[in-house]
């Protein structure tokens, strides 16, 4: 894949949170073998994110192929997690593609189809499913001040996406990914009922 001169877009997995209603962090889940944490960072990689920054919180974690963020401030909620992220990105990082440690089913190929928009001058991309905008999303250079300005308490990317509809590229995803969610220990289950992949 080629991307703009200017380098890769960095990948960004949220992971901090310690998963309340499931009673352990997702980020150290096991899914098929493999913990949530290492399947999000191996999920950017493929795509071609370069750097990949995981952001912790409840867990302390070590992961192979990327640069873990610690955020002391995790209780205060999602958006404290993406500043965090944001302000740990390299000099010069051209995007970002912003995914959550707990939706094991979206692909590499959703995050490609982020990238191929950026590269054809998207500032801001998001994957959609069923035409509503969910993860992951990439961010431009230009919104990353913006969006950590308005990251409050559990408000990530959202409210900015909202607030700038003319910066953001819709990009369907239905055929390569999806946005389930483990959030509660019925949802894991039903997860691990699947045939693995």
């Amino acid at each position: 894949m080629t991307m703009r001169g200017e380098g890769n877009p960095a990948g960004l997995l949220l992971a901090a949170g310690e998963g309340s209603r499931l009673g352990r962090p997702k980020a150290t889940l096991e899914l098929d073998g493999e913990r949530l944490v290492d399947r999000g960072v191996r999920m950017l990689r493929d795509a071609g994110c370069a750097p990949v920054l995981v952001v912790a919180g409840a867990a302390q974690i070590e992961v192979i192929g990327a640069v873990v963020v610690p955020n002391p401030d995790w209780r205060d909620g999602m958006g404290s997690s993406l500043r965090a992220g944001l302000a740990a990105l390299p000099p010069g990082c051209p995007a970002v593609v912003v995914a959550l440690v707990d939706q094991p089913l979206v692909t590499s190929g959703a995050v490609g189809r982020l990238i191929a928009a950026f590269d054809e001058g998207a500032g801001i991309a998001v994957a959609t499913y069923g035409g509503a905008p969910r993860n992951p999303v990439l961010l431009g250079a230009g919104h990353f001040a913006g969006v950590a300005e308005a990251a409050v308490g559990d408000q990530g990317a959202r409210g900015y996406l909202r607030a700038h509809p003319e910066s953001v590229t819709r990009v369907p995803c239905d055929d390569v990914a999806a946005p389930d969610d483990i959030d509660t220990p019925d949802d894991l289950a039903a997860f691990n009922r699947r045939e693995p992949r």
